[in-house]
């Protein structure tokens, strides 16, 4: 039985060509986006490859996978290579170019949806540059690799829950096939806190969620 209209994902696509943002229905268990007049979903920027990047349906899950494009493909800030598999709200990046939000089936989207490029509170990140600031101190020396796209993953999904799942797939995408601990999860979690804390000590900005996952609460006093 065919899915109804309401049932499919949808992608949020904003791009520099066009500043509006789309949103438009996953109609085809197999979608291919890119520059080429050839697309599903064409792209016209000129940093985006023809055939950039493939979302498919596999059983009840979808994927985006990277067609080897020349400037690459991000998930959640964290550039993958080949297929990955796609959560609600997960946020795609071509070549920086374009800005894909993926919503799941029977997600809603809100109208005007918007998709978070910073979040009101004490603490702010520089996308581009990778910098983290709490009030108008910046964290020195930087936060380490793992522990930057952890708090990135929480920082773009706008205080909304993020599972371990996620977090393992946007933090050590290579180890997704071998599994990755409960406990090394615990222990960046552990780590991001004290790093955050060197600066703020008076909040806690990463709220472990029990049997969920994790969320940012950037909701603290803007004073001191």
């Amino acid at each position: 039985m065919p899915e109804a209209a309401g049932d499919r994902p949808i992608l949020i696509i904003q791009d520099g060509h066009n500043p509006e943002q789309k949103q438009l229905p996953i109609t085809k268990d197999s979608i291919v986006l890119g520059r080429g007049e050839d697309c599903d979903i064409v792209l016209p920027e000129r940093q985006i490859s023809r055939h950039h990047i493939r979302i498919y349906r596999q059983g009840d899950s979808y994927y985006v996978e990277d067609l080897e494009s020349r400037n690459g493909t991000w998930l959640n800030g964290t550039q993958i290579k080949g297929a990955h598999r796609l959560h609600d709200n997960d946020e795609i990046q071509l070549a920086l170019a374009a800005r894909i939000t993926f919503l799941g089936s029977g997600a809603t989207a809100p109208l005007p949806f918007e998709v978070p490029r910073s979040i009101g509170g004490r603490l702010r990140l520089d996308r581009e540059a990778r910098r983290v600031f709490i009030g108008d101190v910046e964290i020195d020396p930087p936060l380490s690799p793992p522990q930057y796209r952890l708090l990135e993953l929480l920082y773009v999904n706008a205080g909304r829950i993020c599972t371990r799942d996620t977090v393992v797939e946007t933090v050590w995408p290579d180890a997704v096939g071998e599994g990755v601990s409960e406990q090394a999860i615990d222990a960046l979690v552990r780590r991001l806190r004290d790093r955050l804390a060197e600066v703020d000590p008076d909040w806690q900005y990463i709220i472990t969620v029990r049997g969920h996952g994790f969320r940012l609460d950037n909701t603290g006093s803007t004073g001191n």
